[in-house]
C-alpha cells in the first residue's frame, strides 16, 4: 500500500511536534506538510492533496471548521483540540475521529488502525482531477449545524434560488454554491441531470416510471419523485439503455 499522505494544521509547534513525534510510530504515514493557521492550511491542503487531516479546532482567526467550510472536497479528518467542549459539536460533522490533547500513544494508535482500516476498505475514484470521486467528502454548513457527507450518499440536488438543497440521509441542508458548480465535480456516470433543477444519483433511483410526452419520472429509495424532462428523458434512456 502506498504511503498515507497527511497535514498537520495546528497554531502550536509544540504541539505540532508532538504529533510528529506520535506519526513516527507508524511507518505508514508520511507527513506532507504542516500549516500554523487556517489560511496557510487551505494552501497546503490544496497544493498537496492529502488523504488525511490532523486538524486543531481552536486556532486564532479563524477556527478548524471555518478551513473545513473553505475546502471542496475534505481528506479524512482527525480533530485535535485540548477543549473536549467541542467533541459534541465535530461529530456533527462526521468527523472521522477526535483526539483530545495532550493526545495519549495508544489513542493515537487506535486511531491510525481505523484510518488504516478505512482506506484498506475504499476503492479510490480514477477520472477527471477536478471530478470528486464517490468516496470523497464535502462539507457542508447550514445555520448552527454542519456536516461531512461523502458524495455517493448525496441522492439529489436541487436549486433553491443561488443555493443548493443537498438531500441525504434524512437532512436536506442548504450549500451555498449554484447547481451549475457542483455538477462540473460530480462523477457524470453516477449524476444526471434531470431537469433545469434537479440532479439525481443513479444509485439511489428506485423505480423508472413511463411518463406523458415520452418524459420519465423517478422514484427515488427515499421516497422523492423527480420528473425528468423530455430532452433529458432520452439522453437517460440511452444511458440506462432501454
Amino acid at each position: 500500500m502506498n504511503k498515507i499522505k497527511a497535514v498537520i494544521v495546528e497554531d502550536s509547534r509544540l504541539a505540532r511536534n508532538e504529533l510528529k513525534e506520535l506519526i513516527k510510530q507508524h511507518k505508514e504515514i508520511e507527513v506532507v506538510g504542516e500549516a500554523e493557521n487556517v489560511d496557510a492550511g487551505f494552501e497546503l491542503i490544496n497544493n498537496s492533496n492529502p488523504d488525511l487531516l490532523f486538524l486543531d479546532i481552536n486556532m486564532p482567526e479563524k477556527d478548524g471548521f471555518e478551513l473545513l467550510e473553505m475546502l471542496d472536497q475534505v481528506p479524512m479528518t482527525i480533530f485535535t483540540t485540548a477543549f473536549d467542549e467541542y467533541a459534541i459539536k465535530s461529530f456533527e460533522y462526521n468527523a472521522f475521529d477526535y483526539l483530545l490533547k495532550p493526545i495519549n500513544q495508544k489513542r493515537f494508535s487506535q486511531s491510525i488502525l481505523k484510518v488504516l482500516d478505512s482506506i484498506n476498505n475504499v476503492t479510490k475514484g480514477e477520472g477527471k482531477e477536478n471530478v470528486l470521486s464517490l468516496d470523497k467528502q464535502i462539507f457542508i454548513k447550514d445555520g448552527e449545524k454542519c456536516w461531512l457527507v461523502k458524495i455517493k450518499d448525496i441522492y439529489l440536488f436541487e436549486i433553491v434560488g443561488n443555493y443548493t438543497r443537498v438531500f441525504f440521509q434524512e437532512e436536506k441542508p442548504l450549500l451555498y454554491k449554484s447547481l451549475n458548480q457542483i455538477e462540473e465535480k460530480l462523477p457524470s456516470d453516477v449524476y444526471f441531470r434531470a431537469n433545469r433543477q434537479q440532479i439525481i444519483n443513479i444509485n439511489h433511483v428506485n423505480k423508472v416510471i413511463s411518463w406523458f410526452n415520452g418524459k420519465l419520472k423517478i422514484e427515488m429509495n427515499s421516497g422523492d419523485e423527480i420528473e425528468i424532462s423530455r430532452r433529458q428523458s432520452y439522453i437517460f434512456k440511452d444511458k440506462l439503455s432501454f
